[in-house]
């Protein structure tokens, strides 16, 4: 095997790195071999029979071809609008954060439409959005892997008549495509049936790994990012994450860490805080990808354990001003990991000026936030608190697909070794069902006897106006 896309430095989360107890001793990882291999074992078999699909996405050239296609037949615009929650939008906006630059800035940054992703119910940013874009100038794209998203399904249909309006029906249908499931559900249907232009949702690929599906990466192409290179990465890290050896598998070593600091030392909050801007909604998919894979209330056997890791995103050196200190001195129940970028694509050199920060003037930015994050780890570990960095080269399309699966891949085995199924969310999809019945749709009548009996119990004496 050559050299790893990504390089993990794991000194200060084990002992000495870290001052005792904060490190794990080397026959605490030692003794997590075997568990690995079975995780690993158990994951490539389920990969094998189709369970999967995420795994193997790297290395299928289809789903780049399918994009290209379906790109080339759209109109020229200026703006696009991603309609999704959850996994099918924040694969896509940490994509183009990290890749395009600051999108929120709204600054010209690079060539290309803009990519807006209003994924949440609050009117408060779709409004914006269609008080100021110009519809013959826009792309709807709108995506859910059931079809059924009631988020989604309530922004399209704004969205529709944001177009329709203006543009007629014939105008509206050539500037919306739908990412799906390729088979069934509402979006597919309205498909099929307006002949609109689509792109699947792979049936074995949860939302929340599909983000080397189309769901993250037509927005990625139609931005201008080089998807094949995401997709190469991926495959590169695949082939990494394979190996038997704990130690030199990178997304068992992870995963190994984490599950045994949260198990053996109580350290069940797990922050990501990349060193860096534009991995920002990175950390934020991480915590959709953990919270919900390994957030279990009964295990593989079934029995009922309320299992799982609570993760945190931070970015450095901003949370430096803010979490830092709790992470300091607060409980010592957290796992940290720094993300680096060994080879910043730019810098800023600190101009001297005389008797003003005499001291700061010959540096530069990029130093300068390197040496807070060493400074930060440094201080941790001497007090006892635990922490790895991953070193990722840069950040381009590949360096990104490498992240991206070395993550999915970490929490397949994490949920082995949790002993959880990391493939479902049946905790969300109660809430789902029971919102569905405050509004009233058709087909959730179980669930309005389920809120009558939930809100009958509220006392109306413990509200406070």
């Amino acid at each position: 095997m050559g050299r790893l896309p990504i390089r993990i430095d794991y000194s200060l989360a084990m002992h000495p790195g870290t001052s005792a107890p904060g490190g794990l001793d080397e026959r605490e990882l030692d003794a997590c071999a075997s568990r690995f291999t079975e995780a690993l074992d158990a994951t490539l078999h389920d990969v094998r029979r189709g369970a999967l699909g995420f795994w193997g996405l790297g290395g299928d050239p289809t789903i780049a071809d399918a994009i290209d296609a379906v790109v080339a037949k759209l109109p020229a615009v200026d703006d696009v609008m991603v309609l999704g929650i959850g996994g099918s939008s924040l694969g896509g906006r940490s994509i183009l954060e990290a890749l395009r630059g600051p999108t929120g800035l709204g600054l010209p940054i690079t060539p290309g439409p803009r990519v807006h992703f209003p994924d949440n119910s609050d009117p408060f940013v779709l409004r914006a959005l269609f008080e100021h874009l110009r519809p013959e100038r826009t792309l709807v794209v709108a995506i859910s892997k059931s079809g059924g998203t009631v988020e989604t399904a309530a922004a399209l249909l704004l969205a529709r008549a944001f177009l329709r309006d203006a543009l007629g029906e014939k105008g509206m249908r050539e500037r919306l495509v739908i990412i799906t499931d390729p088979e069934s559900g509402p979006l597919r249907d309205l498909a099929w049936r307006e002949s609109l232009a689509s792109l699947p949702v792979p049936k074995n690929v949860g939302g929340r790994f599909s983000v080397l599906t189309a769901v993250g990466l037509l927005p990625a192409a139609l931005a201008g990012v080089d998807v094949r290179a995401l997709l190469r990465g991926a495959d590169a890290m695949r082939a990494a994450c394979e190996t038997r050896d704990l130690r030199k598998n990178p997304a068992g070593l992870f995963a190994a860490l984490h599950v045994l600091h949260h198990e053996r030392h109580g350290r069940g909050i797990h922050v990501l805080m990349p060193y860096a801007d534009a991995l920002r909604p990175f950390a934020t998919w991480f915590v959709q990808l953990w919270a919900e894979s390994l957030g279990k209330r009964v295990d593989l056997g079934g029995n009922v354990v309320e299992r799982g890791p609570t993760p945190i995103p931070a970015v450095g050196a901003t949370d430096q001003h803010a979490q830092v200190q709790l992470f300091m001195e607060g409980p010592r129940d957290k796992l940290i990991t720094f993300i680096a970028v060994d080879e910043p694509a730019g810098d800023l050199a600190i101009p001297h000026e005389q008797g003003v920060f005499d001291d700061l003037g010959g540096l530069t930015m990029a130093g300068l936030l390197d040496a807070e994050r060493r400074g930060t780890a440094l201080a941790l570990a001497r007090d006892g608190r635990p922490s790895l960095t991953l070193h990722v080269p840069r950040i381009d399309a590949f360096s990104l697909g490498s992240l991206f699966f070395f993550f999915e891949a970490a929490t397949a085995f994490a949920g082995r070794l949790y002993g959880v199924d990391a493939f479902g969310q049946p905790g969300v999809e109660l809430g789902k069902r029971l919102a569905s019945a405050l509004l009233g749709r058709a087909g959730f009548e179980s669930e309005r006897e389920m809120v009558r009996e939930t809100e009958s119990n509220r006392n109306e004496s413990h509200v406070l106006e």
